[in-house]
C-alpha cells in the first residue's frame, strides 16, 4: 500500500505526531475483547488514543453478539484479545469482531494477541490428533486479520502457521531489565524448565550474564504430571531462576524445584515466567510450593489468582510501541533487542 501525505485533523488519532506524516493515511483504532480490557486501556493511554468503543454479550442460548460502535471505515484498526479462561468464549469473541471490522470496511485489521490460544498444539508429536494452534492461525486469516502480533510464543514454528504478517514480541528484554534493576544476582544460576526452553534461556543468559544449566523433564501422557529424572549442570549452594514461557498447571514448577533444593543442593528457587495461565489448582499448589519468588508480565489478567511473592513487569510500553511503528510503517527488529 503506498504511503501518503495528509494534514493531521487531531495529534491524538496520530499517536501524538509532529505534523510529520509518511505512511499510510489511516486514523488508528485499537478496541479491546473482555478478556484483558486494563490492558488495552493501558497501551491506549501510553499512546495517547481513546479505547474505541465496543459492546459484547452473550444471549441465553450461549452465543455471542458482539457490536463495534464506532465507525472504523478506512481505519488502522488493532484489536486486543489475550488468551484466558474462558479461552473458547474469547476466541470467539475474537474471531467476531474481526470479521465486524472486515464487514465495516476497516483499512486494515491487526489481532493483538498477548498470549496466543492453543499455543502448545504445535506439533503432532501423537498419532492422530489436531495441530490446533494451525487451526486458529487459518481461522483468523479466514476472518478477516491482516496481522497478527503475539508476545512469547511457545516455539517459533508458530510463525510459520500464518499466511499474514506476525510480529512476535518477546519477554526478555523487558524482563531482563527490570530483574538487573531490581533483583540481586550474586549466586544466581539460571535453569531451563526443559529442553523447550533452552533457546528461550539463552537470551536470559547473555542479558544477565548467567550461567546455565537444564532440567531433564519427561512427559509420557497428558495428565500433566511430569517426571524430573535429573539436572544437567551443578546448581550446588546456588539460587536458582527458572525461566519458562508459561505456567498452567505449576507441576512442572513445583517438581523442578523439589528437585533442585532436596536433590540438586541448590540454596533457593525464583520462577520467571511469560504468561500466568495458571488453570485448575495451580494457584494453590503454587502458593504451598517451595518456590521463594516469582516474576510473571501481565499478558494475562491475574485478578483474584494471588501467588505469593509475586512482582509483574508490564509489557504494555512494547506492545504500545509496537503497535505505533506498525501504523506508521517503521521497522520493529529493534523492539526484540536487548
Amino acid at each position: 500500500m503506498p504511503t501518503a501525505f495528509f494534514i493531521c485533523k487531531t495529534s491524538k488519532n496520530h499517536l501524538q505526531c509532529k505534523c510529520k506524516h509518511n505512511y499510510i493515511d489511516m486514523d488508528i483504532k485499537i478496541f479491546s475483547g473482555s478478556s484483558h480490557p486494563e490492558f488495552a486501556q493501558q497501551i491506549c493511554q501510553k499512546l495517547g488514543v481513546e479505547l474505541g468503543e465496543s459492546e459484547s454479550l452473550k444471549f441465553s442460548n450461549d452465543n455471542y453478539f458482539v457490536k463495534v460502535k464506532e465507525p472504523v471505515r478506512g481505519k488502522d484498526v488493532f484489536f486486543i484479545q489475550t488468551s484466558t479462561a474462558p479461552v473458547h468464549d474469547h476466541l470467539m469473541e475474537l474471531l467476531m469482531y474481526v470479521r465486524t471490522f472486515r464487514d465495516s470496511s476497516a483499512g486494515r485489521i491487526t489481532a493483538v494477541i498477548p498470549y496466543f490460544p492453543y499455543v502448545r498444539s504445535d506439533k503432532k508429536d501423537q498419532p492422530r490428533i489436531c495441530i490446533t494452534a494451525r487451526l486458529v492461525a487459518d481461522m483468523l486469516k479466514t476472518a478477516g486479520a491482516d496481522r497478527v502480533i503475539i508476545a512469547e510464543m511457545h516455539s517459533m514454528q508458530l510463525q510459520g502457521f500464518f499466511s499474514i504478517p506476525t510480529d512476535h514480541i518477546l519477554a526478555a528484554p523487558t524482563t531482563i531489565k527490570y530483574i538487573k534493576e531490581n533483583w540481586d544476582l550474586k549466586d544466581h544460576i539460571i535453569v531451563a524448565a526443559d529442553s523447550g526452553a533452552a533457546k528461550m534461556v539463552k537470551l536470559y543468559a547473555d542479558g544477565l550474564n548467567l550461567p546455565v544449566v537444564m532440567m531433564d523433564k519427561r512427559r509420557d501422557n497428558n495428565d500433566e504430571q511430569p517426571e524430573i529424572k535429573g539436572v544437567i549442570g551443578n546448581v550446588e549452594g546456588k539460587k536458582c531462576l527458572i525461566i519458562d514461557d508459561e505456567v498452567s498447571s505449576g507441576r512442572t514448577l513445583i517438581r523442578d524445584t523439589e528437585f533442585l533444593l532436596n536433590h540438586a543442593g541448590a540454596k533457593e528457587v525464583d520462577v520467571c515466567v511469560a504468561h500466568p495461565v495458571l488453570g485448575g489448582n495451580a494457584v494453590k499448589e503454587l502458593n504451598d510450593s517451595l518456590i521463594n519468588k516469582f516474576l510473571f508480565t501481565d499478558t494475562i489478567p491475574l485478578e483474584d489468582k494471588k501467588i505469593k511473592n509475586t512482582e509483574i513487569v508490564s509489557l504494555v510500553p512494547v506492545f504500545a510501541e509496537t503497535i505505533k511503528r506498525i501504523h506508521e510503517n517503521e521497522s520493529i527488529k529493534s523492539i526484540n533487542d536487548l
